[in-house]
């Protein structure tokens, strides 16, 4: 526990004083988010904020770990940092944005299963063999996923920055509880890092993480998935961290069904319609509903540390009444005010109004 209160302090401080810093030089070398018809915001905003979200992190974790458990973490920060780097050159300009998602993430996920990194849920009444193929698979499609939700998440002040630090915080939690080092430990930094950089990117933000800052948080927060071993009965042991990251999880969720239902293709067809936009399109406004969505991650990530005392049969139960909420909320959701994309075989849809 103190290791990891030492851990989340270091990355605290030093993800605190470098943002600034590297704000600075993302203004002298142009690296600036232009206000635009699918942005919140108003002025042009330095970028980058990623990168000391990534320094803070990477240090703190290193200096925490020892031994194997340093060597491991390796691995992990390799697929991270070719992450962080592919989302600063797409932010400059210098990569087509489909690269992202169909060759950088998949290739992170390569690199994390190759350094040992992949989901382990018990297929005991299938051949070894496939039982690996299918755990091979689900982490490519998890770790693609998660990634991929945090960087559309990224569209408010202080929203992903806020989920990833609240998720990494249960992670940490639930990692010291069953005493794994190397989770607790790039839980706690992960949760430093966030916070810090987040002191200066909630509303009014002074700087932005960039899709590299995005990305690395989610492939990270999708590795803590991965790697969290807990003393729950193994078939449901999954839904946990399904349950910790709920928030990104629903809001790509929601975003895949709204779009595909109005004849859009989900992740080439940006747009404010995601759920903190429709819940600032109502009274809220930006600020109130980005708390909410932090509400709804605080929310989630207890039902993660309720589920670690239930039986695998109520946790499933559990998790059908979590889905069927869930679906409600879209359908819910679906009825708030926000921007309708026009698709292309039909005339441009006006904005829906949000006064």
């Amino acid at each position: 526990m103190d290791n990891g209160i030492l851990t989340f302090a270091l990355a605290l401080a030093t993800s605190w004083s470098l943002t600034l810093p590297v704000r600075e030089f993302a203004l002298w070398i142009g690296m600036v988010d232009h206000p635009g018809p699918r942005k919140v915001h108003r002025t042009p905003i330095p970028l980058l904020g990623g990168l000391a979200i990534y320094c803070a992190a990477i240090l703190a974790t290193l200096l925490s770990l020892h031994g194997q458990a340093r060597t491991q973490v390796l691995g992990i920060l390799g697929g991270a940092t070719l992450l962080l780097v592919v989302g600063i050159l797409d932010d400059r300009g210098l990569l087509h944005h489909q690269v992202k998602l169909l060759l950088a993430m998949p290739l992170a996920a390569v690199i994390l299963i190759a350094s040992g990194v992949r989901a382990q849920i018990p297929f005991n009444f299938l051949p070894p063999q496939i039982g690996l193929a299918l755990n091979v698979g689900i982490t490519l499609v998890w770790v693609v996923g998660v990634t991929a939700a945090f960087s559309i998440l990224d569209h408010m002040d202080g929203l992903c920055s806020g989920i990833a630090g609240i998720a990494a915080f249960f992670f940490a939690l639930l990692a010291v509880r069953d005493k794994q080092v190397l989770v607790g430990t790039l839980g706690a930094a992960l949760f430093g890092a966030a916070l810090g950089f987040l002191r200066w990117n909630f509303t009014p933000a002074r700087i932005f993480m960039g899709d590299g800052g995005a990305m690395f948080l989610g492939f990270m927060m999708a590795t803590l998935g991965l790697k969290l071993r807990l003393s729950t009965p193994d078939s449901a042991a999954w839904i946990i961290p399904v349950m910790v990251l709920g928030v990104p999880i629903f809001d790509t969720s929601l975003v895949w069904i709204s779009r595909s239902r109005r004849g859009l293709v989900p992740f080439t067809s940006p747009g404010k319609d995601h759920s903190a936009h429709r819940l600032a399109n109502t009274a809220l406004g930006q600020r109130r509903a980005v708390l909410v969505m932090y509400a709804a991650g605080v929310l989630s990530g207890s039902l993660a540390l309720f589920v670690t005392h239930l039986t695998a049969h109520t946790a499933y139960v559990l998790l059908v009444v979590l889905i069927t909420m869930a679906v409600a909320a879209v359908i819910a959701l679906e009825r708030f005010p926000y921007e309708r994309q026009a698709t292309k075989r039909s005339n441009p849809v006006p904005p829906v109004s949000t006064t």
